[in-house]
């Protein structure tokens, strides 16, 4: 059994697979061609966080694949109270076929996994967020072809899309050029431990332009990720000058894209003629995120098809 909670879980060659897998599947969606490998399997979606793109993708794409859904949030669930995250994992394991969990430490996560029957996807935690990459790096690959040997330009929080970023370079073989504000840099530690050429696959820089000079693909995220609302006032500060603008795609390559996780804000970490602008892909990389998640869910569940 596998799970999958950040993105060096799974190696090279079977992210090969789930892209081609991901392109099959959404060209199968656009067709109107039923798929229904995952008839009588269930997914549980348990969110400590709120949601909007990560519960449509994947409570959509499990039907899509022939599946029902199960949707627990802490207000209405054991989760939120007094059980010990074990016990939980012990019994939805034993109801379900695979569970999804949306929270905040990856910590919490991991302890689900251990007690778990079934597969476990990381929908999102406060280190990483492997889905939202996987989407990212499937977006690119439809648009430009392999991301080996590319640059990406990270500009903003040193937060759980960062490190997921790193990971996916070692893994896959690109660079990531990381520009944050002093005191919002990505974790050395969490970078470190997440895989040993974690470190050599990204620069850093202070100067946010510098970061995107000659990158094939910028990206962000806002400045105050969920859970961190305390801390907006400074933030807001800290971050004025890493707002993604037409400057900054300037300084990329002419045919470079522009991705954001979403949901974004026009006029703090990028601008609405970036954003909203043709270098932008951020609504086929939303979209994208039901695709490579309705692959993943099929290979945890079933291995690979023919």
């Amino acid at each position: 059994m596998t799970h999958y909670l950040q993105f060096g879980d799974l190696d090279a060659d079977t992210y090969a697979y789930l892209f081609e897998r991901a392109a099959l599947l959404k060209h199968k969606f656009k067709a109107y061609e039923k798929h229904h490998p995952l008839a009588d399997r269930t997914l549980a979606m348990i969110f400590e966080k709120a949601s909007t793109r990560t519960r449509v993708s994947f409570e959509a794409g499990m039907y899509q694949l022939g599946g029902s859904v199960v949707h627990l949030t802490t207000g209405d669930s054991q989760w939120g109270r007094a059980e010990p995250i074990e016990d939980s994992a012990r019994v939805i394991s034993r109801m379900v076929d695979l569970v999804m969990i949306r929270t905040y430490e990856q910590a919490k996560l991991e302890r689900f996994a251990a007690h778990s029957r079934v597969p476990v996807i990381n929908g999102l935690t406060n280190e990483f967020h492997p889905c939202q990459i996987l989407a990212d790096i499937f977006t690119f690959i439809e648009r430009r072809g392999s991301i080996r040997g590319k640059t990406v330009a990270w500009v903003g929080d040193g937060n759980n899309m960062a490190n997921t970023w790193l990971q996916a370079a070692a893994l896959l073989g690109f660079t990531v050029h990381v520009s944050t504000p002093r005191g919002y840099e990505i974790d050395a530690k969490l970078v470190a431990g997440a895989g040993k050429t974690c470190a050599e696959s990204y620069k850093f820089h202070s100067d946010p332009r510098a970061a995107c000079e000659g990158a094939d693909l910028v990206t962000t995220d806002v400045w105050t990720s969920m859970g961190y609302e305390a801390e907006n006032e400074a933030r807001e500060k800290a971050f004025a000058h890493w707002c993604v603008d037409a400057e900054m795609m300037a300084a990329a390559k002419p045919d470079a894209l522009f991705m954001h996780c979403l949901p974004a804000h026009r006029g703090q970490e990028v601008h609405a003629d970036v954003i909203d602008g043709p270098q932008s892909v951020v609504w086929d990389e939303a979209e994208n995120r039901m695709h490579v998640q309705k692959a993943l869910m099929e290979y945890l569940l079933l291995g690979r098809m023919a």
